[in-house]
């Protein structure tokens, strides 16, 4: 265990994560925050899954996803185990929502294997949510940065405001998870903060890293029109060009309304586009390629995670609008 870097100790010896909004309070000695990744010990707080990897893999950049961040490439992707929301809906419930005991792995050892991959750009720490493995992912950044690698994260966007800033130095992209666009919906199904993420993803921008959106078009849930709407104008209104993936959304863990309609994807996608130059569908059968905003050339043709690109260093092939910085 390794300790935290962010906590706070009362004058009653409460001890307090200042990691993220929820703020758990560990009164005792062996108490464990709700997203299990932290534990009182010793009048001190610790990282229990630090070094812990309990998913790894090889990916094509497209699957975390990023579409606008050096397409076609491929990144070493590491979660651990743990989550500070509670999604009905998770689609890695049995490491998000579960202690998973193995043997630490070393950083270095992690690096020198990420620099040994062809066509690997770096790493991407998802699966489950990155910041409740902070200060791993923090070490390992720096030393990933200091070995001219990309760091991703794939993140609910659910941390406060400090953390988050000590991160940013060594982060390249961002993928944020918008779940809805309503406290009741954050409240009651993932038992988070709507205004949390949104400012986050408002401090990414701003920052200038690279930043995508994913958002879940669940069933009866997060797919009210106007609110949908609400959350594409919200997300324009900080940066046209932010890329929204729009995810369909299939019964799983605690939830079981049925999968989302496609012709509800196709609505929805074609409500997105209105506002925003870059959208995309997910989990459908069909084709989800970049077009230029200029002129509606396709810059990139893709089946799944198979990509054809036919821009030329990131411009498009026709009217040269620049469609990628990250080529």
């Amino acid at each position: 265990m390794k300790e935290a870097f962010f906590y706070s100790v009362e004058e009653n010896g409460n001890i307090i994560c200042r990691l993220c909004p929820r703020e758990c309070r560990f009164k005792k000695e062996d108490d464990i925050g709700a997203c299990l990744a932290y534990k009182r010990s010793q009048d001190r707080l610790f990282s229990r899954n630090y070094g812990i990897v309990s998913a790894s893999n090889i990916d094509p950049i497209e699957k975390k996803p990023l579409y606008h961040f050096y397409p076609g490439s491929l990144i070493m992707s590491l979660g651990t185990w743990g989550c500070n929301l509670k999604c009905d809906f998770c689609q890695n419930s049995s490491i998000s929502q579960s202690f998973v005991p193995s043997e630490p792995v070393l950083i270095e050892s992690v690096v020198e294997q990420a620099l040994k991959i062809e066509r690997n750009i770096g790493v991407a720490f998802t699966y489950n949510e990155p910041f409740i493995w902070y200060e791993f992912v923090y070490d390992m950044a720096k030393r990933l940065k200091e070995n001219d690698m990309k760091v991703v994260l794939v993140s609910n966007g659910t941390v406060n405001k400090e953390p988050l800033e000590r991160l940013l130095p060594y982060v390249d992209a961002f993928n944020i998870d918008l779940k809805g666009f309503s406290e009741e919906f954050y409240k009651k199904i993932c038992k988070g903060y709507l205004e949390t993420v949104k400012e986050n993803i408002k401090l990414i921008n701003d920052s200038g890293k690279h930043l995508e959106i994913t958002n879940l078009l669940i069933t009866d849930e997060n797919d009210d029109e106007k609110e949908f709407l609400e959350m594409v104008e919200f997300v324009a209104g900080i940066n046209d060009s932010i890329p929204l993936h729009i995810s369909r959304y299939f019964p799983n863990y605690k939830m079981k309304r049925p999968a989302t309609g496609l012709e509800k994807m196709e609505k929805f996608v074609k409500i997105a586009m209105q506002y925003l130059k870059y959208v995309y569908a997910g989990n459908v059968p069909w084709e989800s390629n970049t077009l230029c905003p200029v002129c509606d050339s396709i810059v990139i043709r893709r089946n799944h995670f198979s990509i054809k690109r036919l821009d030329e260093n990131g411009k498009c092939p026709q009217c040269q609008t620049t469609i990628f910085s990250n080529v």
